[in-house]
């Protein structure tokens, strides 16, 4: 039986051509600048099943934060190359657990399609919501062709920068070994050496 990528073989574009895709289609790099130790937006989001926003500071001051900025159209299209990430952050969420990290995952999509993404996806981590775009613009990952590009940064308990990663065509995600490299490095109080 063969394996459909919902990615690849979905042809339903419903949903697609809205008020965000407009705002975003204007390509934007990625243009955050903040260093290693700075202060990072604190901001609130709703999430997927969830009655309250969750805000960023309360997650971080439990434990180091991993914030994942994802870029999903619809819930009908994917990105061909944030799918198989988020797959694999999914398959090693008790990883991160065991490690002592958070990991949230910000989407651009609306609630419903939000929804129908952590469904399909069967999403263990908190999926949360910006379909205004505003967070991602916050955290400046830069956008094309309808939505923000991928982003990953990792924050300390004093709300700090530890690590981050923006969208290159080369490396799109961070590598999975790299964030755990950096996530053991932070529980150490050490710095990775290699070139962030």
């Amino acid at each position: 039986m063969a394996v459909q990528l919902p990615f690849l073989t979905s042809t339903n574009f419903s949903g697609l051509f809205n008020e965000r895709f407009w705002q975003n289609a204007w390509p934007l790099p990625p243009q955050n600048e903040l260093k290693r130790g700075a202060l990072v937006p604190d901001v609130a989001l709703p999430g997927v099943g969830l009655s309250d926003r969750v805000r960023l500071s309360n997650e971080w001051k439990k434990q180091p934060l991993l914030l994942v900025f994802t870029r999903i159209f619809t819930a009908h299209q994917y990105c061909p190359l944030c799918y198989p990430y988020l797959k694999t952050l999914n398959e090693n969420h008790e990883t991160f657990q065991g490690k002592g990290v958070a990991v949230l995952v910000v989407t651009s999509t609306d609630a419903q399609q939000s929804e129908k993404v952590k469904a399909d996806m069967a999403l263990k981590m908190p999926l949360l919501y910006d379909p205004s775009c505003q967070v991602f613009r916050k955290y400046r990952t830069g956008q094309a062709l309808g939505a923000p590009l991928p982003a990953q940064f990792l924050i300390d308990q004093e709300g700090k920068l530890h690590y981050k990663h923006l969208f290159s065509f080369l490396e799109p995600n961070a590598p999975l070994e790299r964030l755990f490299q950096e996530i053991d490095a932070l529980a150490q109080g050490a710095t990775v050496t290699t070139a962030a």
